[in-house]
């Protein structure tokens, strides 16, 4: 199966700003002091407009959906927590741990993707598990080496272990999981998704060993990046801390693999780390600051991947 596709869905936001109730677990999430909710939205937007035109002018398919107004939804710039687009058709859709983030799953952007030729013939809805207190948020949860069929998953208060196994079985995936990490005054504190501290693309395994703090699970993670035949490239709690983990490698033109991230991340990277990326890939990266600050996440959790083909027309 290919690990990169050419199309990637992203939410424009209409009313961007710090979720309080993903801030109870996501310690990334900072306030900017001294602005106002319309100032933060107007530079999230200015940040948003200018990424999707550098991945366009790059050559990716980017469809991009307006956000609402009703209902709120803050963190709706972050659409691959609710979805995912599969080969042969299947799409998941996903519990989520924030009340408010439940309401981003939108019935009208899977119309929107059968309206530009995409094929769904089978959704697999995992949302119902909200209702017992289960949650496992997409592709922030689950990192995928799809050319392997090898799943990766943090467990942390929005990544179930079974739900992540169902998972691996219905989409069929061998399930690799651990327990990752950050320091949070002083205490050990789970990191809330996989795709914070770890990135996979077609040669590399960008993955911050140091966040893994029990040696069997981080053996094992390490047993499997080797028999995926991937070179894994180590990334520091600081440079975690500045989303370099944060990654997502995606098709430009002529079939070019471009690694995308965020300037915080880009600028955070040693020479060595960049040259190595560099190797196999465009590297293209992007101010998110503001979209950082407030949501917590970056580049890779903006952009979520549709490898649904078309139909024949």
């Amino acid at each position: 199966m290919k690990q990169l596709t050419n199309t990637i869905l992203m939410i424009r936001p209409v009313a961007f700003r710090m979720n309080e109730e993903t801030a109870v677990n996501n310690y990334y999430q900072h306030e900017l002091k001294g602005l106002t909710a319309k100032e933060i939205q107007t530079k999230a937007l200015a940040e948003f407009d200018a990424f999707v035109s550098k991945l366009q002018e790059a050559g990716v398919n980017v469809i991009v959906i307006q956000d609402t107004m009703l209902p709120s939804t803050p963190d709706s710039i972050f659409p691959n927590n609710w979805s995912s687009f599969h080969k042969e058709g299947k799409v998941g859709l996903y519990p989520m741990f924030a009340e408010n983030r439940r309401l981003e799953r939108r019935e009208d952007i899977l119309d929107t993707l059968e309206e530009k030729g995409f094929e769904i013939k089978d959704v697999i809805d995992y949302s119902s598990a909200e209702n017992e207190g289960i949650f496992l948020e997409g592709t922030g949860s689950i990192v995928l080496d799809r050319m392997t069929g090898v799943a990766y998953c943090a467990l942390s208060p929005r990544a179930d272990e079974e739900l992540f196994i169902e998972f691996c079985e219905d989409f069929e995936y061998t399930p690799v999981v651990f327990h990752a990490y950050q320091t949070v005054h002083g205490k050990r504190e789970l990191i809330y998704h996989t795709n914070v501290m770890m990135a996979v693309t077609q040669n590399y395994i960008i993955v911050c060993l140091d966040a893994i703090d029990d040696k069997k699970e981080r053996k094992n993670l390490i047993s499997h990046a080797k028999i995926s035949g991937k070179e894994i490239v180590n990334i520091t709690e600081q440079q975690v801390e500045n989303f370099a983990g944060n990654m997502l490698q995606v098709l430009g033109k002529d079939e070019q693999p471009i690694t995308v991230m965020s300037q915080a991340a880009f600028d955070c990277l040693t020479e060595k780390q960049r040259e190595l990326l560099s190797k196999d890939a465009v590297l293209l990266s992007s101010d998110l600051s503001t979209i950082e600050a407030c949501g917590g996440g970056s580049a890779r959790c903006m952009m979520a991947e549709v490898f649904l083909e078309l139909r024949d027309s």
